[in-house]
């Protein structure tokens, strides 16, 4: 969805990596050991986790549609604050989850 390949091609090589392979186990049906819900979006919205040179990544992905795995933004946390995911990336994902939400139904003729 939106900017997310290009974010995950620009980040670098180890986190590709690690993400990469991460979804490549939920497009097989796995859950990684990496992947923590994030039940503030509903159920089915996972966040992927790692640290490269000291800076924290995430890459957030919705299982719980019919069509597609829906990545939903990747993006280098900058708040060194708490764990939580800053505000305008959570408005970035509620607004993608909610265009994958419709293009599922759309596909699925619901």
């Amino acid at each position: 969805m939106g900017s997310t390949l290009d974010d995950l091609s620009a980040s670098p090589k180890n986190i590709k990596r690690a993400f990469g392979y991460a979804l490549g186990q939920v497009q097989i049906g796995r859950t990684p050991p990496s992947a923590k819900p994030l039940k503030q979006f509903g159920a089915g919205v996972f966040e992927l986790r790692d640290i490269d040179d000291g800076d924290a990544y995430r890459a957030v992905y919705a299982v719980k549609l019919i069509k597609a795995i829906y990545v939903l933004h990747v993006f280098k946390k900058k708040s060194k604050s708490g764990i939580g995911i800053p505000r305008p990336d959570v408005q970035i994902i509620e607004e993608r989850l909610r265009r994958a939400r419709l293009i599922d139904a759309a596909t699925n003729g619901s």
